[in-house]
């Protein structure tokens, strides 16, 4: 009995930590693509792409959902802001499938989008 309590405690936690481990690994692909995405975002606004439809080739390219962009300023003092979403693998009932970052990049600080 005793053996069985301890094998099931010991799973119990390797699950809980697994948990954890992978909304961690999510979170921080979440706020490192979010930083790409908004620096992407600034360099395509740099160039005259549009920042939006650079910061969306970027989101895209690192497998996260963009959903939020947005510009301030003019073309030589510009901020980007954006705000990207990234699935969490294995996500429990009642907790997020999703974790959302943001980030900004450019000349002044906006506020985030949303």
């Amino acid at each position: 009995m005793l053996v069985a309590t301890v094998v099931c405690l010991s799973l119990l936690l390797g699950v809980g930590v697994a948990l954890v481990v992978g909304y961690s690994a999510a979170a921080q692909k979440a706020n490192a693509a979010a930083d790409l995405v908004a620096l992407s975002g600034a360099s395509a606004q740099a160039t005259g792409e549009g920042a939006c439809r650079g910061a969306a080739r970027a989101a895209q390219a690192n497998a996260v959902r963009l959903s939020g962009c947005r510009v301030v300023g003019d073309l030589l003092e510009f901020a980007v802001a954006v705000e990207v979403e990234v699935s969490v693998p294995h996500a429990l009932p009642g907790l997020p499938d999703h974790l959302v970052a943001r980030a900004t990049a450019g000349r002044t600080a906006p506020d985030p989008p949303g």
